[in-house]
């Protein structure tokens, strides 16, 4: 049924009873480096602990390391740790679900609610959440404690420690919309119509069968309700329900790396005539595809992608996610005619695309270095379980992103290139399922071995993407008629505006003696 709305934003708002909205976790946590026996316990004594806030690094403020790895700043991110803190559940949301959502914790991190494990995950980059419905005392306070751990991980770069990026809390009703549980693209664009699918996927844990109807509406840049759509969804109990909507929104406003511009989609949940979940999901309308013979090319016009590849720290500031900071480093490269980025090579947090999204810079989005422990990969890990459950959570995440254009799933990955045995089923696993909960955008590996285009791996990808001095080559011969990004075309070190005609002989060769580098880009730190 499609039915065509003209009113305000707050007047659907006032009809919504609750919503699945996320709550600060922040404040109030405890934390403790090193090994800390019974730490888990509710009754432990954690008094004398340092009190912090998330997100909290416990490595950035040292002490450095004189003797330790330069390329992970000789700051002291091996080791083990646990935070706890204390809080209070409402008796009145006795039979709610209890989320708890973590956007990244450095690494392999152990969630303890009320002495009793209620979760785990083993990739530091990657967001995660727990239903710790069954391990809350309604009405009491409450003690959850996260053991991290980076010990046995790998890095090439400072990676941090610890709940470095933010915690949040969703508190829903028992039928509600899942977490990244909204689906939009927009497959058919033209000036005058835009196409709008919406896919919208509800959990049912309310004991037995319900229907629910799911009402969406699209809300332009002024909070004015474009237009609407009504489902109805008939789920048995314990299960989820898919959903589909389709919309049209007439004369659409592009998203552009000029005009960011951004719709909103609110969806809420029914159940006779009462409204118990919403979710507003942000989303842009736009085109783009990747040509092999004239480039990229962004809502019908050709646009040179001049781009960098952005780490996940913020240099001295730490690995602790700070949005203003973000923000301060994108404006920096946007005036320097900066308008795209790499997120080399991790999941970057949440909030990073939310910036590209409203800044107008696109991302070429990449889940993974390498496919061994720098993604927390031991050798007793099941590889595909691994990665099929990692890849689900960094695509339903952010495939609603208009910034994300391409995805990559990994950087450099050495023995893939080498061709190792499994290597040819790894990657069309990975690219599976990327095409499986995101067919509408490229894939792309990225490598920077010129011998492994004999393996013709290749012919699982959308895109090549080879780092440096045009090792490109080969690849564009074996495959013409497929798009090249140059994803890595220099690494340096240099500090903006120096010059020094000291030259170095050898590129980790550093002369100055005021600890400047020059931007003749003739150093590096390896």
């Amino acid at each position: 049924m499609r039915i065509l709305y003209n009113f305000l934003f707050l007047f659907i708002s006032v009809n919504i009873v609750h919503a699945s909205t996320p709550i600060n976790f922040n404040d109030g946590w405890k934390f403790k480096p090193g090994h800390a026996e019974n730490a888990r316990q509710v009754d432990y004594d954690d008094s004398d602990w340092e009190s912090v806030r998330i997100p909290h690094d416990w490595a950035i403020k040292g002490p450095f390391d004189p003797e330790g790895r330069p390329e992970t700043g000789k700051l002291p991110w091996r080791n083990e740790g646990w935070y706890r803190k204390s809080f209070f559940v409402d008796q009145s949301l006795q039979g709610r679900i209890i989320y708890l959502l973590f956007d990244g914790v450095m690494s392999h991190p152990e969630i303890y609610v009320n002495g009793k494990l209620a979760g785990k995950w083993d990739y530091g980059y990657n967001s995660f959440y727990i239903n710790v419905s069954d391990y809350i005392k309604f009405g009491k306070e409450n003690i959850i404690a996260v053991h991290a751990d980076t010990r046995a991980i790998q890095s090439r770069w400072y990676p941090g420690a610890g709940m470095y990026r933010k915690v949040s809390m969703i508190v829903a009703q028992p039928v509600h919309i899942a977490v990244w549980g909204t689906y939009i693209r927009t497959p058919d664009l033209t000036n005058e119509t835009a196409t709008v699918k919406l896919d919208v996927k509800v959990n049912n844990f309310s004991g037995r069968h319900q229907t629910a109807e799911i009402r969406s509406y699209i809300i332009d840049g002024r909070s004015t309700v474009l237009t609407g759509d009504i489902a109805l969804a008939s789920i048995d109990s314990g299960d989820s329900k898919y959903v589909k909507e389709e919309f049209v929104v007439y004369k659409p406003r592009r998203w552009d790396i000029e005009d960011p511009y951004l719709y909103r989609i609110m969806t809420i949940v029914d159940i006779e005539d009462q409204a118990l979940d919403t979710v507003i999901s942000s989303f842009g309308i736009r085109d783009f595809k990747f040509t092999a013979g004239n480039g990229f090319y962004l809502n019908g016009r050709k646009v040179m992608m001049k781009g960098v590849n952005l780490h996940h720290d913020l240099g001295p500031l730490g690995s602790a996610f700070n949005r203003s900071a973000m923000k301060r480093n994108l404006e920096i490269m946007k005036n320097m005619g900066v308008n795209a980025l790499r997120t080399s090579h991790n999941v970057s947090a949440p909030e990073l695309l939310e910036l590209c999204d409203e800044m107008g810079l696109m991302v070429f989005n990449e889940a993974f270095d390498k496919w061994n422990a720098t993604a927390g990969i031991t050798p007793d890990t099941d590889f595909y379980e691994f990665m099929e459950r990692n890849m689900t959570n960094f695509l339903l995440r952010d495939r609603n992103h208009p910034s994300v254009i391409i995805w990559s799933i990994g950087n450099e990955i050495r023995d893939i290139q080498a061709n190792a045995p499994g290597s040819e089923d790894k990657i069309k696993a990975m690219t599976g399922y990327v095409k499986k909960l995101d067919p509408g955008r490229p894939v792309t590996m990225v490598k920077d071995d010129m011998n492994s285009v004999q393996f013709k791996q290749y012919k699982y990808l959308d895109v090549h993407s080879w780092n440096y001095g045009r090792r490109y080559m080969p690849a564009r011969m074996a495959e013409p008629d497929k798009p090249v990004i140059i994803s890595e075309s220099a690494s340096t070190i240099s500090t903006r505006g120096f010059y020094d005609t000291n030259l170095p002989e050898e590129k980790t060769d550093f002369y100055n003696p005021d600890l400047q580098v020059s931007s003749y880009d003739m150093n590096a730190h390896w």
